[in-house]
């Protein structure tokens, strides 16, 4: 069975937390793991995109019922209808998460993964909660959430 690793954070970041995003998706592919992430766009979709590079699998959580609606790198979307209720299965299906920068939605996503106990990566954080592991750049993100 393959890793499925989440990255979760803004749906609107910096050019440079998004380029975080993408290397990190690229890192994923490397690893052989699957990325799964909310499908929309931001650090999900840089991290889709860095996936597909590669030739990665990429699953999309998306809050909606319309499948067209995840971002372009997606292989798998899946339609939920729930809203921000779709971190929950988000974390659920993870794992392990690297979060990046983000708010509130990524905050819950962090939360709910340590709730059922995965592991999470903080990248590019200024803050996370305790029990978060922090890592410097994405390959060292990858490899911390691959040793699960």
């Amino acid at each position: 069975m393959h890793s499925i690793l989440g990255v979760i954070g803004d749906s609107n970041p910096s050019k440079d937390v998004f380029e975080l995003a993408v290397e990190t998706g690229r890192e994923i592919a490397r690893k052989g793991a699957i990325l799964v992430c909310g499908g929309l766009g931001g650090i999900m979709e840089g991290a889709s995109m860095g996936a597909k590079e590669l030739g990665g699998m990429t699953i999309g959580i998306l809050p909606d019922y319309d499948i067209t609606k995840g971002n372009k790198y997606v292989d798998i979307p899946i339609a939920t209808g729930m809203g921000h209720a779709r971190n929950v299965i988000i974390a659920a299906t993870a794992h392990a998460l690297i979060a990046l920068p983000g708010s509130y939605g990524t905050l819950s996503e962090i939360s709910h993964g340590l709730k059922l106990g995965k592991k999470i990566i903080a990248l590019g954080r200024d803050e996370s909660p305790p029990d978060v592991v922090l890592s410097e750049n994405p390959k060292n993100a990858v490899e911390l959430a691959l040793h699960v």
